[in-house]
């Protein structure tokens, strides 16, 4: 016999609770309350780690229906293929109707068992309607999920924390592209990066190497064919070290020609690192359907999205940056790109795993710089570069990308 439910409450700091029922971990758990307007993609959004701390309310009104994929499945480039990264990030979820029963041909286990297993809490039966109102007019609230007979836990703000040291791969590792189709090598600062971020260089053509978020990249900047900074979570002001970095390297002439490309978190450290300032959405943008206009052209490209700061392209400067996308619902800056250099970023995500590809031509723009940067400096890439990486900052130690890990480095 089936023991009986667990009756749990979800509450908003000096707001509305809603009664429901535990589905997920047996714990109760504290966050910073998101919502997403997404479908489908419960898997791929709750392993983003940009959302990490967060507990995140699902509009749509039934998940779970198709269960989820395996988390070990990896494609012709050793990346995850179903998830954004090895483990999920969210704190907890909130839905209105959660399905126990699933179907669908790449399932390997339940999201009621899934979150169990990764210490998820989740709560079913909410008002996710009403909550989303309440979250849309007072803007993104701190809140918390406890279970009956459990003591609250206290409310907790991630966005005091540097997120991104937490996400980080805590060592270099690299993915290679397939046999006889490197064009170039990439080095990739990782703030929290999703798989298909990666997945959509490689299948370009790029050898990439990945660094953690505080690495010195100026150092070994000439080594590589193009320079990218990933998504990831939490207050981009707290980012201080790589902030530093990128300023580092956008101020040394010696770099005035290589490729840059950021996306959504490295659209905003690249702003901040070029004198610009940030600021958080009243609730953000989290979805698969929001318009962006590309200010160049006039196109509107229907983008994924995914987060709560925005560049203020008013403080950028004149003389280097214009605003490339802007945001056609909020008027918020969606992308930046440089008047002289081969520098360009997005706060959407043109990778869109899920959501729609309109934008994916972004990573060809990229590699048409880095065609262009290679041209120019008559460099050929090469697979057996050799890279610096220290984990005593008082010493660097040569290695060769062979014998780098070949996925992201947890511990």
């Amino acid at each position: 016999m089936s023991s009986a439910p667990t009756k749990a409450t979800f509450c908003i700091q000096n707001g509305p609770s809603f009664e429901g029922i535990s589905f997920g971990a047996n714990k109760s758990v504290a966050g910073e309350t998101v919502f997403t307007t997404s479908l489908v993609g419960y898997p791929e959004s709750m392993t983003d780690p940009s959302y990490r701390g967060q507990i995140l309310v699902f509009t749509q009104p039934l998940i779970g229906n198709y269960g989820v994929p395996s988390g070990e499945a990896r494609d012709e480039y050793n990346l995850l293929k179903y998830f954004e990264s090895p483990h999920i990030h969210v704190v907890g979820i909130v839905v209105a109707e959660y399905a126990y029963q699933y179907s669908h041909w790449t399932a390997v286990e339940s999201l009621a068992q899934w979150c169990q297993r990764e210490g998820v809490a989740a709560i079913t039966g909410v008002d996710t309607r009403e909550l989303v109102q309440y979250l849309r007019e007072q803007g993104s609230s701190l809140g918390r999920i406890t279970l009956a007979d459990h003591d609250p836990v206290p409310y907790v703000n991630p966005m005091k924390t540097n997120l991104v040291a937490q996400v980080t791969t805590k060592k270099p590792f690299h993915v290679s592209a397939l046999p006889g189709k490197a064009k170039a090598n990439v080095a990739l600062i990782d703030c929290g990066v999703k798989e298909n971020i990666i997945r959509c260089l490689v299948k370009r053509g790029a050898n990439v190497t990945v660094f953690p978020y505080d690495y010195r990249i100026q150092d070994v900047a000439s080594e590589f064919d193009g320079i990218f900074l990933s998504n990831g979570p939490g207050n981009p002001e707290l980012c201080q070290a790589t902030i530093s970095n990128v300023r580092e390297l956008l101020n040394n002439p010696v770099y005035d020609c290589i490729p840059i490309f950021g996306i959504c978190l490295g659209h905003q450290l690249l702003a901040l690192a070029s004198g610009a300032s940030t600021h958080k959405l009243k609730y953000g943008n989290r979805a698969h359907n929001i318009p962006a206009m590309d200010l160049t052209t006039g196109q509107c490209h229907i983008t994924s999205q995914n987060h709560g700061y925005a560049v203020d392209p008013e403080t950028l400067p004149k003389d280097q940056w214009k605003p490339y996308f802007v945001n056609l619902n909020d008027k918020s800056n969606e992308g930046m790109i440089h008047l002289q250099r081969p520098i360009f970023s997005t706060q959407f995500h043109p990778e869109a795993k899920g959501g729609p590809l309109d934008t994916a031509i972004l990573f060809d723009k990229f590699f048409d710089n880095i065609e262009k940067y290679q041209l120019q400096s008559q460099a050929k890439s090469s697979i057996s570069l050799k890279v610096t990486y220290s984990t005593d900052k008082s010493r660097l130690q040569s290695i060769n990308v062979t014998k780098l890990a070949k996925e992201r480095v947890l511990f």
